[in-house]
């Protein structure tokens, strides 16, 4: 920093509501670290927002400067786009407002709220939205990207639910953008990640969810191609809109290899007694944790195998079916892994999430299939170079089984612009033009980029 830059710091700083961290300065090293401990970045300037005005200083701050600029919500982009080395990082995870109108069925939230956070209020109503699986992710990320959550055979992805969203765009200024206001920006919105600008406001329509039956039913690994396989079948007759149903090669907490369901129906308590009993008695389970409980739990179940701080490298990509040949490499890969927090997961799409047009927002992925993904965890950096291996290899092995497309949210951090491309498809140029309208220079440009055009 000049003395320029350090009067310039001291300008912005005494008008600031918020907190502003430089990196001598206490709190600045637990404010640039994220959920996924592979990321060790260091910002020149965290500036840790309060509101939109101090949003705009920062952008206004970043953008006359020439720095760099990232901007953090929840901070679970498992990339680590949430933070940037020597530039500016928009901080707005301070910012936890919540408002839910239960007669409308509506709520507001601010980009830093999590899905947990988020719950916790709509669920005090019997109400809620698609969120992630994860209880600890932002809400703004995961519905900018898209939004595969519990809910979404039911209710849509989280974005098939935003009714509106406030943000500051690269100029420095306040938009509210909906279906009837800025109808442009908010189809964009509807998938295109962060590209548009710092949203700092998030509206909701919201659902009656009360009691829902979820949990997981784990068989041995020696049965995996019949577990996988079966997995196939249930998915492929056609579910109710009330069920979503996960498969997945996991490990038990002892680190025993597991072939797992995941369930989640959000319907009556009887009727989904009666659409979980295939599951329920097919094989031998070695363990069944299904039955009743809250949606807010269920938002919570698998948030123990996702420790804040653990080291992450992930590999996802769209796939129409489910073939012999693709459980085969699933399980050889598997059986590889060097690392007892690591998985292969299989993310089946039906429902309302498939009954929206390609164009009708930002996201194209409405065909019913699965969401391949890749999770590479671990907790000892010396084990990064095995782990990051097997992860590229797992996903390469699974390449031949793919389709066209790539769910945004789990971009890494060696996906390139190609990567990009294909996770918006037929929309893409659109995109291109959206983003040359709002972000001209393309200021937001950490996070899954669209290049002006």
């Amino acid at each position: 920093m000049t003395a320029l830059d350090q009067a310039s710091i001291a300008d912005l700083s005494a008008r600031f509501s918020g907190v502003l961290l430089r990196p001598d300065e206490p709190g600045y090293d637990d404010a640039r670290k994220i959920h996924n401990g592979m990321i060790d970045r260091r910002p020149a300037l965290i500036a840790r927002c309060l509101g939109n005005a101090d949003i705009a200083d920062a952008v206004n701050f970043a953008r006359t400067r020439g720095l760099s600029l990232a901007v953090r919500g929840g901070g679970h982009n498992v990339a680590g786009r949430a933070v940037c080395d020597d530039g500016l990082m928009l901080d707005l995870s301070l910012m936890k407002g919540i408002h839910v109108d239960p007669v409308r069925r509506t709520a507001r939230a601010q980009g830093g709220v999590t899905w947990r956070e988020f719950n916790r209020e709509t669920q005090a109503h019997g109400l809620a939205t698609t969120g992630g699986v994860i209880s600890t992710t932002g809400i703004a990320g995961l519905t900018l990207g898209g939004g595969l959550g519990w809910l979404m055979a039911k209710h849509g992805l989280a974005m098939d639910n935003l009714l509106s969203a406030e943000l500051v765009t690269a100029s420095g200024g306040i938009v509210r953008a909906s279906k009837e206001e800025n109808a442009d920006l908010f189809w964009g919105l509807q998938g295109g990640g962060g590209n548009f600008g710092a949203v700092s406001w998030l509206e909701y329509r919201l659902h009656p969810v009360g009691m829902v039956t979820s949990g997981l039913i784990a068989h041995p690994f020696d049965h995996a191609r019949e577990v996988l396989r079966f997995f196939r079948e249930i998915t492929s007759a056609g579910l109710p809109d009330d069920l979503a149903i996960f498969g997945a090669l996991l490990h038990a907490p002892d680190g025993t290899p597991i072939a797992v369901f995941i369930v989640c129906h959000c319907g009556p308590l009887r009727e989904a007694e009666v659409a979980l009993q295939r599951i329920k008695k097919f094989g031998t389970p070695v363990m069944d944790i299904i039955g009743p409980t809250t949606y807010e739990a269920t938002n919570m179940m698998l948030d123990a195998g996702f420790p804040r701080g653990a080291l992450n490298y992930w590999k996802s990509n769209f796939m129409a079916e489910l073939s012999d040949q693709a459980i085969d490499t699933l399980i050889s890969q598997f059986a590889a892994c060097p690392s007892p927090m690591s998985g292969l997961l299989l993310e089946h799409i039906h429902g309302a999430a498939t009954r929206v047009g390609v164009s009708e927002t930002a996201f194209p992925h409405r065909r019913e299939g699965y969401n391949f993904l890749v999770v590479s965890e671990w907790l000892n950096p010396a084990d990064n170079t095995r782990n990051i291996a097997w992860g590229r290899e797992s996903y390469d092995a699974m390449r031949p089984y793919f389709t066209s497309g790539r769910y945004v949210n789990y971009l890494g951090e060696d996906d390139g612009e190609d990567a990009v491309a294909a996770a918006y498809g037929s929309n893409y140029q659109r995109l291109r033009t959206l983003k040359a309208k709002y972000d001209p220079t393309n200021l937001f440009h950490l996070n899954q980029n669209i290049r002006p055009g």
